[in-house]
């Protein structure tokens, strides 16, 4: 089989929580991105650790051969193996782990870990008609079921963390109030569904008062929890009444949080070019906000294509692309051999 010596092929596979996602990159565009979810989790109302790696178990082979078999690309193909090293469920990390470094053995091809934050910021460089890539520096929002950190982005590896939560995530804030509304799991896209049709000032909620560019949600969520406590003692109807408004109030809070401490890394660092990632930039309203402060204060915002904002092989493809890109410019591994993977770890 005739190798074109010019393209780069990285199989990529992610498996950081409870989704089973494999992707093969040609250079920096996605030729598929495969990802199995996990419905088990919704009757548990969250991500059970051990249930999450048995099924990784049981859909990592058929996610990678149907990765494959999308991108038309042989096994024999494939450059390197890309593969989420953390954060993450321990569990699930070692099923990916242990698969690509298997495969990466058997087809004697370099082999990247990646970390999942980092991927998420550079999903931005998959090569995609219509977007925009960003130019350095950068600040980078990651927010997630996880984790909330604001990243001065100075070139592709080179990234610092000016700013980030110091107890609960974001997506942690929107899933444990959906709960707290009897909205199942996943609640955070119902209640971005549900805050479409409510009245955003209808509930006032405080700011958390959080030094430099930290944020904190443990407060926040506290706070929504004796709210609802006390109004549904007063009316047991209350949530059937007014949870468009309370999800609307709720949403508005947390994407106010959010833009506070935004306007403020852009005033410290001067950068003004905003790129988004993380499962919770999927939410309208964040989208609209930046929207909003690109044309008020002249920033320039990146939002990320829906696909790549959950968790996705392909944003670890692209990772490892350009891990394998400069590496392999700098003759910094041998084109063949086992040996070559630990040189390939940055």
């Amino acid at each position: 089989m005739s190798i074109d010596s010019n393209k780069c092929y990285i199989l990529a596979i992610e498996s950081s929580c409870d989704d089973t996602s494999a992707a093969v990159l040609e250079n920096d565009k996605v030729l598929s991105n495969v990802v199995a979810n996990q419905a088990i989790h919704q009757e548990y109302g969250g991500v059970v650790p051990e249930l999450a790696s048995r099924a990784h178990q049981q859909n990592i082979v058929p996610v990678v051969t149907a990765a494959l078999r999308k991108a038309n690309i042989d096994k024999k193909q494939l450059s390197a193996i890309a593969f989420t090293s953390g954060p993450g469920l321990l569990g699930s990390l070692l099923v990916g782990t242990s698969f690509s470094k298997s495969m990466a053995m058997g087809l004697d091809i370099p082999l990247i870990d990646i970390n999942h934050m980092q991927a998420h910021i550079l999903a931005h460089f998959i090569d995609e008609e219509g977007y925009e890539k960003p130019s350095f520096p950068f600040l980078g929002i990651t927010i997630s079921g996880g984790h909330t950190q604001i990243v001065r982005v100075d070139n592709y590896f080179i990234m610092n963390v000016i700013g980030e939560t110091i107890d609960d995530a974001v997506g942690e804030a929107f899933d444990k109030s959906a709960k707290l509304l009897g909205l199942p799991y996943p609640g955070g896209p119902l209640i971005d569904k549900n805050a479409q049709s409510g009245d955003p000032r209808a509930f006032p909620f405080t700011i958390p008062n959080v030094s430099e560019l930290n944020f904190s949600f443990s407060g926040l969520k506290t706070q929504i929890m004796y709210f609802i406590q006390k109004q549904k003692a007063a009316n047991p109807n209350f949530i059937e009444e007014h949870c468009n408004d309370v999800c609307a109030s709720i949403q508005y809070t947390i994407v106010k949080i959010l833009m506070n401490k935004i306007k403020k890394a852009v005033k410290q660092t001067g950068i003004t070019q905003i790129a988004i990632g993380g499962g919770v930039s999927a939410n309208s309203d964040i989208r609209k906000a930046l929207q909003d402060a690109e044309k008020q204060y002249g920033w320039k915002t990146y939002l990320p294509k829906f696909e790549y904002t959950t968790d996705n092989a392909a944003m670890i493809g692209i990772v490892g692309y350009l891990k394998y890109k400069e590496l392999k410019d700098k003759k910094g591994y041998k084109e063949t051999g086992i040996s070559a993977q630990s040189k390939l770890k940055i």
